[in-house]
């Protein structure tokens, strides 16, 4: 496959899957932050869903489950942040980062607990797994589409139904609207818990679609890519998933690129790996000085009496 139709295939087909766990992983964080909740914790939300997607496909020999135990477990983490953020009123850095922190240490624990292979699971075969739909090659699982309908479904949320207005309204003002007589605490929940919602897809299809099990810190710094997508893409669902796509071809050309020769030189392999990590820095550290943050975002709100 040497033509250039199979190569934009293979790399179009690539782009996708690489930008999937990213696409669905920044728009949870889009509902989080836009309801004024930072969530530095999507790392850690994925990482954790990804270990028991796994871990419960491999124990059930059933994916959905694992897809089901994933949603769960990035919905706990979900809830603490929530208790740490809105109930609370902590820092929201602090309590993102403290989750990313239990995430990586506590899935290295339960692996080597229960499967005894060093943080992780037994491999998945089979029904364990999300296998492609329609394009074997493409790898076309159904949480790639599902990432593709989380793009206009989020949009829809944000812009057009009366929950999404009163969401941007509790970024913006939540004085306002704790004014007008809606609850800003729950309201925030909600959103957190979307956030989770969509971070545990992500974390499955990570461990039990794109690969075949888990293993100690595979999401890689994902989730801090889909934040840099977040803030790249201004907080809106369009030009979010452009900046996901973005990303992902980034890391899609960086795996074409391993092994080739320019005449005696090859590319060195650890060079190609952390460039989309270079190339994020690059573009958010140039472009990102026009996007404007929702005004309450990262700021405790607490009710007048």
């Amino acid at each position: 496959m040497d033509d250039p139709l199979s190569l934009l295939f293979l790399v179009a087909a690539a782009t996708l899957r690489v930008a999937t766990p990213l696409i669905l992983c920044a728009m949870g964080g889009l509902f989080s932050e836009r309801s004024g909740i930072i969530d530095v914790g999507l790392e850690g939300k994925m990482l954790m869903a990804a270990f028991f997607a796994a871990a419960v496909a491999a124990t059930t020999h059933s994916a959905w489950w694992g897809v089901a135990a994933a949603i769960a477990a990035a919905e706990v983490l979900a809830l603490l942040h929530g208790l740490a953020c809105i109930t609370y009123r902590g820092n929201q850095v602090v309590s993102g980062v403290a989750i990313n922190i239990i995430a990586a240490g506590l899935t290295v624990v339960w692996g080597t607990a229960w499967f005894n292979r060093g943080g992780q699971t037994p491999p998945l075969v089979g029904d364990q797994r999300l296998l492609p739909l329609l394009l074997p090659n493409a790898g076309d699982n159904i949480l790639v589409y599902a990432a593709l309908l989380s793009v206009p479904l989020t949009w829809w949320i944000v812009e057009r139904t009366r929950f999404g207005l009163r969401l941007r309204a509790v970024g913006e003002m939540p004085l306002a609207v704790d004014t007008a007589g809606i609850s800003v605490p729950w309201l925030r929940y909600r959103a957190v818990l979307l956030c989770g919602l969509f971070a545990g897809l992500a974390g499955a299809y990570l461990s039990i679609a794109q690969s075949a099990g888990f293993s100690r810190d595979m999401t890689a710094g994902q989730g801090f890519i889909a934040l840099a997508a977040l803030i790249f893409g201004k907080w809106k669902p369009l030009p979010v998933f452009g900046a996901c796509l973005m990303f992902g071809l980034f890391d899609a050309v960086a795996i074409r690129l391993q092994g080739v020769r320019f005449g005696s030189f090859e590319v060195p392999v650890q060079l190609i790996q952390v460039l989309p990590y270079v190339l994020t820095v690059v573009l958010l550290a140039g472009f990102i000085g026009s996007a404007i943050a929702p005004k309450a975002i990262g700021v405790p709100y607490e009710k007048e009496h």
